[in-house]
């Protein structure tokens, strides 16, 4: 873990200056419910953590632009210039903010000089938290705060995805962007991803805390199976297009959907359809029973949400089936499931602050038996969006 002076330091180091530069973070995001719904229509409900991309960047005189992060020293600092911010191969995780500079130039902002910039991440990699969004999101900062540029957050969120669809070919939703640009502490955010309208709901969790379990598996299906799932649910739209006039899976509530099914006729393209419906329905729900306070409710359809994932939309694993079947049965917790795309990645789950050193002896035991490797844990909190650090911070 790296404090405030160790990141300045470096930076002066590394970039060989005694000037002092400015700080900036993205956080990483987790999803507490709503899993596999954006691409459908549907609601998703993401929480902005406390883990992520802090950003240490001044201007320079002339057009270079200079990257170096602590988390790939090897790579050493990498540059380019403004006049070229193709995609290159070799630059690897530097595509990320020379995309997100390119889209703004694009897009008619005006970046006059190049800059040098130090990340740093504490999101595990590939843990499925959106440590690519959150340095998409924290070079977003530094070009408008560096620059003085005049941009909503929507467009620089909008801009975001832009650079994983466009620049970097990923076909990707705007949830993880919409998340850590929009984030606000101690809330998560109910985000209809048809309209992008949302709202903010209270994550009080009096006692317990969110602890993310990191199955440690290659997520190596991820790519390909997401790519599967959704068209499976295309071709289930188009069979529900006969008789409904629906642009969406997302738009149908669970009674119209038992009512229609009969339309589908694949049956392994009716579960992935049961799944993201319900899974929308659960996560409107979760909306309303946070609102009210009610934590064991929510707990409730997240552990619902797991066994959909693990059944109807078949995207769990024997690791992660191992990571939520053992919390459920643990004192103290009162929901459990994956999040993200699946296939490995993280779990979450909400436990007692006193059962949390149990809960992870427990873990690693059951799980290092069967797979032979133990579970990373992190605890988090829920924090704001992307934005510069003004005041003194601790890592």
């Amino acid at each position: 873990m790296m404090t405030q002076p160790d990141l300045l330091q470096n930076y002066q180091d590394i970039f060989q200056t005694t000037d002092t530069p400015r700080s900036f973070f993205a956080p990483g995001r987790i999803n507490l419910i709503g899993e596999h719904t954006d691409y459908n229509g549907g609601h998703v409900f993401p929480a902005a953590i406390s883990l992520g991309t802090y950003a240490i960047a001044r201007k320079r005189a002339d057009q270079t632009l200079r990257f170096y992060s602590m988390n790939f020293p090897d790579a050493g600092i990498i540059e380019c210039t403004l006049s070229d911010l193709s995609f290159n191969s070799d630059h690897d995780w530097a595509n990320f903010p020379k995309g997100m500079i390119h889209t703004f130039i694009e897009n008619g902002f005006s970046i006059p000089s190049g800059m040098d910039v130090l990340f740093y991440g504490d999101i595990p990699n590939g843990a499925g938290l959106s440590s690519s969004a959150s340095i998409e999101m924290a070079t977003g900062v530094v070009l408008e705060e560096l620059f003085d540029l005049e941009i909503e957050r929507l467009q620089m969120i909008r801009l975001g995805q832009k650079v994983e669809n466009d620049y970097l070919g990923v076909n990707s939703g705007i949830m993880d962007q919409f998340a850590i640009g929009k984030g606000k502490k101690d809330h998560a955010m109910l985000l209809d991803c048809q309209t992008l309208k949302f709202s903010y709901a209270p994550v009080e969790l009096n006692g317990y805390e969110i602890v993310i379990i990191n199955s440690n598996k290659q997520r190596t299906l991820a790519a390909s199976k997401y790519n599967e799932r959704r068209s499976e649910c295309e071709q289930a739209l188009a069979d529900l297009q006969k008789e409904l006039p629906i642009d969406s899976l997302g738009e149908l509530s669970g009674e119209q959907f038992e009512q229609h099914k009969h339309l589908i006729t694949n049956d392994i393209n009716r579960k992935r359809a049961k799944h993201a419906v319900y899974e929308n329905e659960r996560t409107v729900r979760a909306l309303s029973e946070l609102e009210q306070g009610h934590i064991e409710a929510f707990g409730n359809l997240m552990n619902a949400s797991h066994v959909s994932l693990r059944d109807d939309y078949e995207v769990t694993g024997a690791e992660l089936d191992k990571i939520a079947e053992t919390a459920w049965s643990h004192p103290g917790v009162i929901g459990a499931r994956m999040t993200g795309a699946g296939f490995g990645g993280c779990a979450i789950a909400i436990v007692e602050q006193a059962q949390i050193d149990n809960f992870k002896k427990t873990l690693t035991t059951v799980y290092s038996e069967d797979f032979g490797y133990p579970p990373s844990f992190y605890e988090t909190k829920i924090s704001d969006g992307a934005k510069e650090l003004v005041e003194e911070w601790q890592l």
